[in-house]
């Protein structure tokens, strides 16, 4: 396990959103490097940057041409480097976004796959055995190659995917895990990451890290997959880190190897209900809407029996949001978010802020760019100060990578830095806290304390600490066997003579 991990704060970076150094409209690598002193501010020392390689943005990035090139648009191999090593000498860490599952149907790769001449790379995507089989259950693409035969797609039609085999064989075209073709194309994702941690990269997120091997209902046979690059990399590297987005920390974690995973904005699930919950009205069933009608035992049944599963492998990360979820902003207000990042920066595993969270910046329903479709309201540029386009970019409006918030209130980093009790600050402090205190960190010591179906607070302990959370507009009086002195509040909250007595919308953490 990486030792620097415990000790993690992420913050994930939309590179052509994030700061434009050279005016052309869009973000870059050294305008990333420009800005590393700022995230190590708010209490990140760690980023997680989207896709940058070479490609034609048909996906925004996750349709990769050249997995081991700098796409242009961002800079050059030797910014990204600088950019690794401005970081390091910070006690900074940096992970890239790996894309495992396909690549553009531009990559060379594909490009010689394609070909009815059998070669190298005839395997390294799956083919059926004629462009007139066109397979159930997939999506497929066929009459663009000279090759007889349709190739599958994971997402768009310019996503080829890559081979790495069938646990189920259902077809004779279909070739099972363990084939050398689908073990090069395991060698040839090692490769890479090899690359880029010889330039100083520290580890990966993994994109759709559950979805390599098809027919694999339990998962087992891409468990086994990830189980190999975990090996190789505890053997050349190993304090390179991996998080997945699975969303399963069961597999992810205990099977699979990876040192972090994902719990994600998925319907019906735990930390679904935290925050993101509707009745069939409409109306919030969230558990941290002021509104009150969540019911936080929806977390915790999905939650707990993942954290015990998992706690003696590796961390569970939550998320204020990332690049394919609206941000909080969309139904939340600040003193909303401040009890909801408050709590996930204090839970232990490894926590991820999205980029301009830490502000409140507004999620806007915009036309699709780069494939973003309804997500692309949650990646317009970073808000830095009132200047030009936010501080973001010296280019001109109608050259800008999404349009900047307009309004005469749009939040921005100088606003919110001479604020004390601003969103911004507000982080601030709760990191602080985490980091100046090892019962804090990742590490696994939570207990529920306090949770009740349908009521508020919510109460648990890490160590020396009692976190006690009412995000709920209504007064909250308990009796609570514990005892501390606050060290952090949102609101207002009282523990003594054998009760906790919160205000309504407090947040507190209590040390024995």
């Amino acid at each position: 396990m990486p030792s620097w991990l415990n000790d993690a704060v992420f913050y994930e970076i939309y590179p052509q959103s994030f700061y434009d150094s050279n005016g052309d409209g869009i973000g870059d690598i050294n305008g990333i490097t420009e800005k590393l002193d700022y995230v190590k501010s708010i209490g990140c020392n760690a980023i997680w940057l989207n896709p940058c390689y070479d490609s034609p943005f048909m996906d925004a990035g996750y349709d990769v041409r050249d997995y081991k090139k700098v796409a242009a648009r961002y800079g050059t191999n030797e910014d990204l480097k600088r950019c690794f090593a401005e970081a390091h000498k910070r006690g900074m860490h940096i992970l890239l976004d790996l894309v495992p599952g396909h690549t553009s149907d531009q990559h060379a790769w594909f490009r010689e796959s394609q070909k009815a001449q059998k070669n190298e790379y005839s395997g390294r995507y799956i083919w059926t055995d004629s462009v007139w089989n066109r397979p159930d259950g997939f999506g497929c693409m066929c009459g663009v190659s000279e090759r007889d035969g349709c190739y599958l797609l994971n997402f768009f039609s310019s996503q080829p995917a890559l081979n790495y085999g069938f646990n189920r064989i259902t077809a004779p075209w279909q070739k099972h895990y363990t084939d050398l073709d689908c073990v090069a194309t395991r060698e040839a994702m090692k490769d890479v990451m090899r690359f880029w941690l010889d330039m100083g990269c520290d580890g990966f997120r993994v994109d759709m890290a559950d979805s390599l091997v098809k027919n694999d209902d339990d998962r087992s046979a891409t468990a086994e997959i990830w189980r190999n690059v975990r090996k190789m990399l505890d053997q050349e590297y190993p304090e390179a880190a991996m998080v997945s987005e699975w969303s399963d920390p069961r597999r992810a974690i205990t099977k699979a190897g990876f040192h972090m995973d994902f719990l994600l904005n998925h319907l019906g699930k735990g930390y679904y209900s935290l925050f993101r919950e509707t009745g069939p009205d409409g109306s919030q069933r969230s558990f941290f809407s002021k509104q009150g009608r969540g019911n936080i035992m929806k977390f915790l049944d999905d939650y707990l029996p993942q954290y015990e599963a998992s706690k003696d492998y590796g961390y569970i990360s939550l998320i204020t949001c990332n690049h394919d979820t609206p941000r909080m902003t969309l139904g939340y207000d600040e003193l909303e978010r401040k009890i909801a990042y408050s709590f996930l920066l204090t839970m232990p595993g490894v926590p991820f802020i999205y980029y301009g969270d830490e502000i409140g910046m507004q999620y806007f329903n915009l036309t699709s760019v780069e494939g973003g479709y309804n997500r692309t309201g949650s990646r317009t540029p970073m808000q830095w100060n009132h200047g030009k386009n936010l501080g973001f970019s010296t280019a001109e409006k109608e050259k800008l990578y999404l349009p900047v918030d307009e309004r005469d209130v749009a939040p921005t980093v100088e606003q919110q830095e001479k604020d004390d009790s601003s969103l911004l600050n507000t982080i601030r402090k709760v990191l602080a806290l985490r980091h100046a205190n090892s019962d804090l960190q990742a590490v696994p010591n939570f207990e529920v304390v306090y949770a009740e179906k349908d009521q508020y607070p919510f109460v648990f302990r890490r160590g020396s600490f009692v976190i006690a959370v009412n995000p709920s507009c209504r007064e909250t009086n308990i009796p609570l066997d514990e005892t501390g002195e606050p060290v952090f509040q949102i609101g207002k909250s009282s523990l003594e003579n054998g009760r906790l007595l919160m205000r309504g919308q407090s947040f507190a953490i209590f040390k024995k």
